[in-house]
């Protein structure tokens, strides 16, 4: 076979055999397919799509490219969570100490940034010391001391995944469904969880805008968990408007740290404890209590040990960004939206975030809200400061801020979406 046939055929809209998806994964995890190749087939697939059966094979051939973990030996049950990426979006850091608190397992393999959305390797990376790239040993001796584990995926597992992750960002093809799922999937089936909740993100900070996208996202994800035999669900969750008050990577760590210590904003708990109940039920732990967990301090104990598990200092002071603008409101009023994906793009801009996938981040880069819809503010009140060390960034990144937001004149009624919109099983 050959590149050049394969990508003729998605692009005039055929379906790919199982041959040619076998060939075309292993051909390029080998270096045999160029990454123009590869990035001229994902369009192709971004544009045309694929079937149900196509991207069943092409999960399938993802997975084979590498090997298998194994969590037997364990005395704890699995449970995992993958969100597809939105602003603000901490809830792993949370979300992992507390339900290794409530007695299950938590092998979290994270990613990196993609496009507009903060990665949850980047972020535990401003913690100094902390350490994202361990051996499978090590993971399993941390989950088993620990409880819970956040790591990147070893060279090992699924490594056709890896090359293609990095490639979609750079190429404008991070949207396409059939790649999210088997990029998602992929990695979770062979990182052999025994259950696993999926925070399929929606609205116009997540690559999913619809409800409609969403829904065929997640329908097609938990098919793919479900038929190799790992237990799955998913929650809808909205990304119309930023996670919490933080976009960045050191902020939004230092927001976390506060959730975990009884305090941090509303929205991020909400969700962090509807995805941990979730988890649990999946793990056959439905007597577990995630809220008084939460409020006991038993998840920031498991939080401080995970974070020195992997070389980080837990009482470290995080990175702070040399540079601040403050950008006020225009006018008085009710504030009814604060778009998710200007935000996003903003923090990104300022070095939040990648547009290479060589590119380094940013620690202390991002972006800090002082207001959330249903806010009342006055004008020339602070609604957020932009953060990084590079201050030539900041004319860039405010040319994506004057949309982002409307004020109505006070007394406006406003009712937010809820956190959760859908369930998925």
């Amino acid at each position: 076979m050959d590149a050049i046939s394969v990508i003729r055929t998605k692009r005039d809209r055929g379906e790919l055999t199982p041959e040619q998806i076998d060939w075309v994964i292993d051909a390029y995890t080998r270096g045999e397919v160029a990454d123009e190749q590869m990035s001229a087939l994902a369009m192709a697939i971004l544009l045309n799509g694929m079937n149900r059966t196509e991207i069943a094979r092409w999960t399938a051939a993802m997975i084979a490219s590498g090997e298998r973990m194994d969590f037997a030996a364990l005395s704890r049950p699995t449970t995992d969570k993958h969100s597809t990426g939105g602003v603000g979006d901490k809830i792993t850091l949370p979300l992992a100490p507390l339900v290794a608190a409530c007695g299950a397992a938590v092998p979290q393999l994270s990613g990196r940034g993609l496009g507009h959305t903060g990665g949850t390797l980047d972020k535990l990376e401003s913690i100094p010391g902390w350490r994202a790239h361990i051996s499978n040993e090590e993971m399993l001796n941390v989950l088993d001391t620990t409880g819970a584990v956040i790591c990147a995926a070893g060279d090992g597992l699924a490594p056709a995944d890896k090359k293609l992750y990095a490639l979609r960002d750079v190429t404008g093809t991070v949207e396409a469904i059939p790649l999210i799922a088997s990029s998602i999937m992929s990695k979770k089936i062979a990182e052999g969880t025994g259950a696993l909740v999926l925070d399929v993100k929606v609205g116009s900070g997540a690559f999913m805008k619809t409800i409609e996208d969403a829904r065929e996202l997640a329908s097609t994800m938990v098919a793919l968990g479900t038929d190799s035999g790992v237990r799955t669900v998913a929650l809808l969750t909205d990304m119309s408007t930023p996670l919490g008050l933080t976009a960045g990577n050191a902020l939004e760590v230092r927001e976390s740290v506060e959730v975990l210590a009884g305090g941090g904003p509303q929205d991020v708990i909400d969700l962090t404890l509807a995805l941990a109940r979730e988890m649990l039920d999946a793990a056959g732990l439905k007597d577990a209590d995630p809220e008084k967990a939460l409020a006991d301090g038993s998840a920031m104990d498991v939080w401080r040990r995970m974070i020195s598990a992997q070389g980080g200092d837990p009482d470290a002071t995080l990175p702070t960004a040399r540079e601040q603008h403050v950008v006020t409101a225009r006018s008085s009023g009710v504030l009814t939206r604060l778009d998710a994906y200007d935000v996003g793009v903003a923090a990104w801009r300022l070095g939040a975030g990648r547009a290479r996938k060589e590119d380094p981040v940013q620690a202390g880069a991002g972006v800090e809200l002082h207001a959330k819809p249903g806010d009342t503010v006055t004008e020339g009140q602070p609604l957020m400061t932009l953060h990084t060390d590079t201050p030539e960034k900041f004319d860039y990144a405010l040319k994506a801020l004057p949309d982002a937001y409307d004020i109505a004149p006070a007394g406006t009624s406003f009712a937010p979406l809820p956190v959760v919109r859908e369930r998925i099983a």
